[in-house]
């Protein structure tokens, strides 16, 4: 499988003085969800900002679809739909001017675009909302538009940041059925949760940070290992929780 997201050899932050991110590096891949996990302040979101393009690393590189930002900027940015942890949508238009204009923006068309519309809109239980203005919709509806707006562009890239707060069960389950989904047709899927359950049942491998530092990626196997769990043992959150705190109580 080709390596969608590269991360290589990354250090960044916000000061020069004071990286925030120490030498990390890691990829995704086609056809695979990976989680990206940690505590508050590990590094998650820094590293999410240096791949949209928000923050210019201090040293090394970051490739999406094979190229980096710098290198051809409209090819980078098409490449990848983002779901932040708060939504951010325009008051003054509604549900179906939102996906209307991403769709524009990624270039999809029309024969495509009606399909993916109704589709979605039915699957995240938005219909009687389509014609709402964004100003009139709640926290949990307002994250299915961003939802809605990542799944609509169909890119070779999700990266998703804390996408179930504010949605209702049958969101998550949505959320959760259209990214195996779209997985299965050769996406690759960068996941950030605390949820560390779900994370465990939906992702291939995992990306465990801390202080700045991976500390621990690969498959369940390979995280309990680096903990010091045995094999096959063990859930994702005792491996995270002896990897966090040393196994100290």
């Amino acid at each position: 499988m080709d390596a969608i997201l590269q991360v290589s050899h990354l250090t960044g932050g916000y000061s020069p003085r004071r990286p925030v991110l120490h030498d990390i590096s890691f990829e995704v891949k086609a056809g695979e969800m990976v989680g990206l996990i940690g505590l508050n302040g590990a590094g998650k979101s820094t590293t999410i900002k240096h791949i949209l393009g928000l923050m210019k690393p201090q040293t090394g590189e970051v490739k999406v679809d094979g190229v980096t930002l710098e290198e051809q900027t409209e090819k980078y940015r098409a490449a990848f739909a983002y779901v932040p942890e708060t939504p951010v949508l325009f008051d003054e238009l509604t549900v179906e001017e939102h996906l209307r204009l991403t769709g524009m923006a990624y270039s999809v068309q029309n024969s495509q675009y009606e399909g993916r519309e109704d589709e979605l809109l039915q699957q995240f239980q938005m219909l009687p909302k389509r014609k709402a203005f964004a100003s009139h919709l709640s926290k949990g509806m307002r994250q299915k538009v961003m939802i809605m707006n990542a799944l609509l562009a169909e890119p070779p890239l999700y990266i998703i940041d804390e996408p179930f707060l504010g949605l209702d069960p049958l969101g998550i389950r949505s959320l959760l059925e259209r990214l195996v989904e779209v997985k299965r047709k050769g996406a690759a899927i960068l996941m950030s949760s605390h949820i560390l359950s779900t994370v465990e049942a939906y992702c291939d491998r995992f990306i465990v940070m801390h202080h700045g530092h991976i500390i621990a990626q690969g498959t369940l196997d390979d995280v309990r290992q680096a903990a010091g769990l045995s094999m096959r043992s063990g859930s994702l959150e005792d491996a995270f929780y002896k990897l966090v705190t040393g196994g100290n109580d």
